[in-house]
């Protein structure tokens, strides 16, 4: 399984057509903007800096597809806990940053085509890398492990790590120095997030076996429901942003 790459649909597109698509809805072209929800915590896929500065990959991405529909970009902070509900509730118009396709934001929301496939995989202190290589290993009595809450790794957790210490924390952009200091011994997260974090600090911190994940998952972004004609003009976008490279551009300066 790769660790990360767009996942082309070519028969999609041939089916779908790759023009201009279905005109956007009113609402929003009435504001004259895209509102974007993203965490801002989850590298390299969205990043907010201190200063509110943002980046990363799917924040490139969106304001792309901003640009693509004619309207002016608006990042909404959100977390993993409320991600969801601001969807709903029309706080914002597209979710994105490493959003996982689960049963329950797909019967509340509406996801576009996956563009990446993924998976969780352990992060560890380097010496660790043998110590951590299972969940048998991982989920031993003594066995600290970090965790942030409202999204797929603490769903993962909770149900996969039962007899491990799970340490609570809700910052995930900070949420892998407790493995740096000691604080725990192991986080299990998204392939591509573990294998940033890891080459940010070579020798400190390694991924194990991302390419062999824990389990099998895809990222897409996450529109409110009930607007079938939008989804399939943001799927129109994002299916020529895969095929003409605009994803790759993005990825590159982040994944090499």
């Amino acid at each position: 399984m790769r660790w990360w790459g767009p996942v082309f649909v070519a028969a999609a597109c041939l089916l779908a057509g790759c023009g201009a698509g279905p005109s956007v809805p009113d609402r929003i072209k009435l504001a004259d903007e895209l509102r974007i929800c993203s965490t801002g915590d989850y590298r390299p896929l969205t990043s907010r800096a201190a200063d509110g500065t943002w980046s990363g990959i799917d924040v490139d991405m969106a304001h792309d597809l901003a640009r693509d529909l004619g309207l002016r970009p608006v990042m909404v902070p959100t977390t993993w806990s409320t991600l969801l509900d601001d969807v709903t509730a029309g706080r914002c118009d597209i979710a994105v940053g490493g959003v996982s396709v689960t049963p329950d934001r797909a019967a509340r929301g509406a996801f576009t085509m996956p563009y990446l496939s993924d998976g969780k995989s352990p992060i560890v202190r380097c010496p660790d890398v043998a110590r951590y290589s299972t969940v048998e290993d991982i989920d031993r009595p003594g066995v600290r492990a970090v965790v942030n809450p409202g999204g797929t790794n603490e769903r993962f957790a909770k149900e996969r790590l039962t007899r491990s210490t799970l340490v609570e924390y809700p910052d995930n952009a900070t949420i892998h120095d407790t493995l740096v200091d000691g604080r725990a011994d192991v986080m299990v997260t998204d392939a591509i997030e573990a294998r940033w974090q890891a080459a940010q600090r070579p020798g400190v911190l390694c991924a194990v076996h991302p390419d062999q994940p824990f389990t099998e998952s895809e990222k897409a972004y996450l529109l409110p429901a009930g607007d079938p004609a939008f989804v399939e003009r943001v799927n129109t976008w994002l299916r020529r942003a895969l095929d003409d490279g605009t994803w790759q551009r993005f990825a590159t300066p982040w994944l090499g």
